[in-house]
């Protein structure tokens, strides 16, 4: 089984929605008994809240299914129990590395260095637009995809 840890700021926008698109995509892959997927926050300021309303309504545009669920701090222990975690931007990695310490089983990345445009993701908490930010997430988890596929850890169907 493939453990995900998607992470954001405050994991109500990008990250959840990381999570449930990724939960999806491999569910059409036929793939979901593969894959424990979760996201979590680098920050404490929204845990227990659910998915943002503009994130949730994205989702709901595009027919991703999401279910309720709570934000939550990343804890030192994720980077034991996960095989990828995976932020947004690079201040979610620093703040990654500030809570588990040295990336010493090479565990950490940063989503868009998934794909030819390798940037952070930026945040639509700030700039209102989730349309772009689900368009860089799916760019993202289609070529996390690819990269399972060419290290041998997931089929290419």
């Amino acid at each position: 089984m493939i453990k995900v840890l998607f992470v954001c700021l405050g994991n109500i926008c990008r990250s959840p929605m990381a999570e449930f698109i990724f939960k999806n995509m491999v569910c059409k892959k036929g793939l979901a008994d593969s894959f424990l997927i979760a996201s979590a926050a680098t920050s404490y300021e929204e845990t227990g809240n659910d998915i943002h309303y503009g994130a949730g309504n994205k989702l709901r545009q595009e027919g991703i299914p999401f279910t309720r669920r709570e934000a939550r701090r990343i804890t030192p222990k994720d980077y034991k129990n996960f095989d990828f975690i995976i932020g947004m931007e690079e201040s979610n990695i620093a703040g990654i590395k500030r809570i588990v310490g040295e990336d010493k089983d090479n565990k950490i990345f940063k989503l868009l260095d998934f794909t030819d445009s390798p940037r952070g993701i930026a945040d639509p908490w700030y700039t209102g637009d989730f349309d772009a930010t689900y368009e860089d997430l799916t760019a993202g988890l289609e070529g996390f995809i690819s990269y399972l596929i060419s290290e041998h850890l997931i089929p290419d169907r």
